[in-house]
């Protein structure tokens, strides 16, 4: 088992990591009757592909002894309103720790590849950018 998820009511949820003991709390977005005072569920989706393709180039970056550290990603989501769903994710990503093309270009491919972007209905566009300092 992976995580415990319990319903706090109020449309809120804890979730617990189990391995780590490490805490989410989500909340229904205001626009779908919340107080957003915490990760909708699909904000938590459009910021684990992120989390996911920082993760993943972190681990290409490593064996090819670049730093990435510092790098950051700014995450837009936005929702479609029949059916209520994701319909596009915004990722601009601040990336420093190389100024070579070819190292940019794999590690960008890599990204790509991470198990989230894979795994995310191909509807959803993936609106991707990569900035390097």
């Amino acid at each position: 088992m992976t995580s415990k998820v319990t319903y706090l009511g109020n449309l809120r949820t804890s979730s617990i990591h189990l391995q780590s003991g490490t805490e989410i709390i989500s909340d229904a977005p205001v626009d779908n009757k919340g107080k957003g005072e915490a990760f909708s569920p699909t904000d938590t989706v459009a910021n684990a592909l992120a989390s996911c393709m920082m993760t993943v180039m972190g681990i290409k970056a490593n064996e090819m002894d670049l730093d990435l550290r510092n790098s950051s990603a700014s995450v837009t989501k936005i929702m479609n309103a029949e059916p209520r769903r994701i319909g596009a994710i915004e990722i601009v990503f601040e990336m420093v720790g190389t100024s070579d093309q070819k190292s940019k270009t794999i590690l960008e491919r890599t990204a790509m590849t991470c198990p989230v972007f894979l795994s995310l209905n191909t509807e959803i566009e993936k609106r991707i950018t990569f900035n390097w300092k």
